[in-house]
């Protein structure tokens, strides 16, 4: 194309339009937008001429669309699911005006009202280790689990700016406090259930003054020692404490067991003379009854009753003798040994015995003689000649 066209004097040799018209028309570049638009949700393309469809304009179904968008975000921001552990905090231009339950919820959309759930059953822990001094000035060290769960949301969120450094920073006060004022011998031996308990119950005071909505569910004491640098001298004194303690538990065990068998001795003793006494008094009384009796059969038959306790006596008295004295009427005293005669008569026996066992293995058997033989006869005529 020739620079001095004629023909086309409002264009430049490339094509374009000279730089000396003036802006585009307003009407031309909405009727352009509007035929994106129009092609983008099926009416006509730019550049593609299309009949305009009867009685449906293209910019009501635009505003249509739109707001039917616009409807459903409005629902979906409006609408919140609470779970069963959770609890809904509701702001309201960032202030609290309700607190919803489990289930489902419709409330103003975003940035009107905004949710905040929070967990009311989930158990959180964190540790705690801390060297402290001791009320004895000894140095133990302390290690310890704090699990807490929150109580009430609504403090939790909006009364404390940072609530678990706010834990934190009760139990480290609760645990310096409470060892601070016992001994390192009942930290490390028998006071840590004790201890335990005292730091949860500090920490739940100081929590509550701070109105955070926790609770603290437990508080363990896992290890305190004393410092690395004196544990080994540390552990002696315990090693000698432990030993001590012993020595106490088994002189004590020795001392009740004598003073057990002392008391069983002496009621033992006790029951024998109640015995004792008991039977004595029911053979005095018993005696006492005899000799009634005996008086009276007395009184009635003098004679008859003198020559039978002189004959009861003689009998009692000879009875417990191993010797017999007969008076012979040919003039000689007969001696009769009742107690060698007896142990003659066992030693005869016990001889009999090895003489049946011999006889079992084929020895020829003599018969032992008995107490009424020979040697019997011996034994009385040594007795005659005693006088």
């Amino acid at each position: 194309m020739a620079w001095n066209d004629p023909n086309d004097g409002d264009r430049d040799p490339w094509g374009g339009k000279r730089s000396d018209q003036g802006p585009p028309d307003l009407d031309e570049v909405v009727r352009k937008v509007q035929q994106k638009l129009a092609g983008l949700f099926g009416g006509r393309r730019p550049g593609i001429p299309s009949a305009p469809r009867q009685g449906e304009p293209a910019g009501p179904i635009i505003l249509a669309v739109i707001g039917f968008a616009l409807l459903v975000v409005l629902v979906v921001s409006s609408f919140w699911q609470i779970d069963s552990a959770e609890r809904g905090i509701v702001l309201r231009f960032g202030r609290y005006v309700d607190t919803l339950l489990p289930g489902p919820h419709f409330r103003f959309p975003q940035p009107i009202e905004n949710v905040v759930k929070v967990n009311v059953d989930q158990i959180r822990a964190f540790p705690v280790k801390a060297s402290i001094l001791t009320k004895d000035e000894n140095i133990v060290d302390v290690e310890m689990s704090i699990q807490y769960r929150i109580k009430d949301p609504v403090p939790y969120l909006l009364k404390i700016s940072d609530p678990d450094e706010s834990v934190q920073r009760a139990a480290e006060s609760s645990i310096r406090e409470t060892i601070g004022t016992s001994t390192i011998d009942f930290v490390i031996n028998e006071g840590r259930a004790e201890i335990a308990s005292k730091v949860g119950q500090a920490m739940q005071i100081m929590l509550d003054g701070y109105e955070s909505g926790i609770q603290i569910t437990s508080v363990n004491m896992q290890r305190a020692t004393a410092p690395e640098e004196v544990k080994s001298a540390f552990d002696d004194a315990i090693k000698s404490r432990e030993d001590r303690q012993r020595k106490i538990n088994e002189a004590e065990a020795y001392r009740n067991e004598i003073v057990e068998r002392s008391e069983g001795e002496a009621s033992r003793i006790r029951l024998e003379s109640e015995a004792y006494k008991g039977q004595v008094v029911a053979r005095a009384e018993g005696e006492a009854k005899r000799f009634t009796q005996m008086l009276t059969q007395y009184e009635k038959a003098p004679e008859v009753m003198r020559e039978r306790l002189y004959l009861d006596t003689v009998e009692e008295v000879l009875g417990e003798g191993t010797k017999v004295m007969v008076d012979a009427q040919a003039g000689n005293l007969l001696y009769l040994p009742i107690d060698k005669l007896i142990e003659q008569a066992r030693a005869g026996a016990a001889s009999a015995a090895p003489q049946t066992d011999s006889d079992a293995s084929g020895a020829e058997y003599a018969p032992a003689q008995s107490a009424d033989g020979p040697g019997r006869e011996r034994n009385l005529s040594r007795a005659r000649g005693v006088r």
